[in-house]
């Protein structure tokens, strides 16, 4: 009598948490390349073989075989290791060490309710299918391999758009596709987004060359290169003769974030947040994101409109920046507070040597007032 194969299915599937994280044990156990990975990217391997149990165990009980959609998927994932940077020789391995951790557990498990016939029919099947999985690991990784040698630029831009959007935002596979790739994310960075589409340009100006990773979104240029003090990049722009707005994002996987809030500024920014200069930064990111309805927590806000204005050691500045702000000149701002002009003066220097912001100037002004304002408030939600 044939055994109930549907059952067989059920106590498999019952234990397969169990069997996906003896497969992860031993492929991490049995293979060197893996015990590299992180958190995530171990679930991934997870889920992956998880995926292919589930799919044998349905093939065996329907009779069927892999089908066009199975073997694209495969083909996917191979495509994916390559990018990874994973060599093909241990991603090949890794499913030979899961089909076998597997099936050993599962004949573990359900021999008492298999019948030779069909035992024989199982592992047909998975030697059959799996000549078939490795075959299409193997196209996909190899075309995507080749790919990304016979065009190495455009898979860099692939690469940094993908950040940008946040498709390769965790730190683990931007690494890998960066080991791939033979580049490194540069750390301290500087993320340039330019109001003009010219990334060649700026970036020989900016003297970057090769370590700045360069692409286009629409009609402006964007730039992640290491850490430039903002009077370079100004002078970059002025030779280009376009604004921008450089941010400095902390990692990798917050790419996607600095990129936003770049694009935003130069969105919304008024004509007069330029009087400065043609660069724009992250405080002005925030002030504007502020002024759009866009949440945020009033310290972190605080803290990047007014900088080092915050630090202890820094109330009498600050309390010359509210007198100025609220008088709107220096003499009148002095008298209100008991200080000769020149006192006063010389704690407004204070200001633009600590913040880089003029409070002479209208928006330098404004978004010292806002960020002023809501330290205020804060101070008197503490007392």
């Amino acid at each position: 009598m044939p055994s109930d194969r549907a059952a067989v299915r059920r106590a498999v599937l019952a234990v397969e948490g169990h069997i996906g994280d003896l497969v992860v044990e031993r492929i991490v156990a049995e293979i060197p390349a893996y015990r590299s990975l992180d958190v995530r990217q171990l679930a991934e391997v997870r889920a992956i073989a998880l995926w292919v149990l589930r799919r044998f165990l349905d093939l065996w009980v329907d009779r069927a075989e892999l089908s066009p959609d199975d073997l694209l998927r495969v083909r996917g994932i191979g495509a994916a290791r390559a990018a990874d940077g994973r060599p093909l020789p241990s991603v090949l391995r890794a499913y030979r060490v899961a089909a076998n951790t597997a099936i050993d557990r599962i004949v573990e498990l359900v021999e008492p309710m298999l019948t030779v016939a069909d035992a024989i029919a199982f592992t047909r099947l998975w030697l059959s299918s799996f000549d078939q999985l490795t075959e299409s690991i193997y196209e996909g990784y190899s075309v995507s391999a080749e790919r990304l040698t016979a065009d190495r630029d455009r898979a860099v831009r692939d690469f940094f758009d993908d950040l940008l959007a946040g498709r390769q935002a965790h730190p683990g596979a931007a690494a890998d596709r960066s080991r791939a790739l033979g580049i490194t994310l540069p750390s301290p960075a500087t993320l340039l987004l330019a109001e003009r589409n010219e990334g060649a340009r700026l970036a020989k100006e900016l003297g970057v060359g090769e370590s700045a990773l360069v692409t286009a979104r629409g009609p402006r240029a964007v730039l992640l290169m290491p850490a430039l003090d903002d009077a370079v990049v100004r002078k970059a722009l002025d030779a280009v003769g376009c604004r921008g707005c450089a941010i400095r994002p902390p990692r990798a996987d917050t790419l996607v974030d600095a990129y936003r809030l770049a694009t935003l500024t130069l969105d919304l920014a008024p004509a007069d947040a330029y009087e400065g200069g043609p660069l724009l930064g992250e405080s002005d990111g925030h002030a504007l994101a502020l002024l759009a309805g866009h949440p945020a927590e009033p310290e972190i806000v605080a803290r990047h409109l007014l900088g080092a204005l915050l630090d202890p050691g820094q109330e009498h500045v600050r309390e010359g920046l509210d007198a100025f702000l609220a008088a709107g000149s220096a003499t009148t701002a002095a008298a209100n507070v008991g200080l000769h002009p020149q006192s006063l003066r010389y704690r407004l220097r204070r200001v633009r040597e600590l913040t880089g912001r003029d409070p002479r100037r209208s928006w330098d002004r404004f978004v010292l007032g806002l960020g002023s304002r809501i330290a205020a408030s804060l101070r008197t939600t503490e007392e």
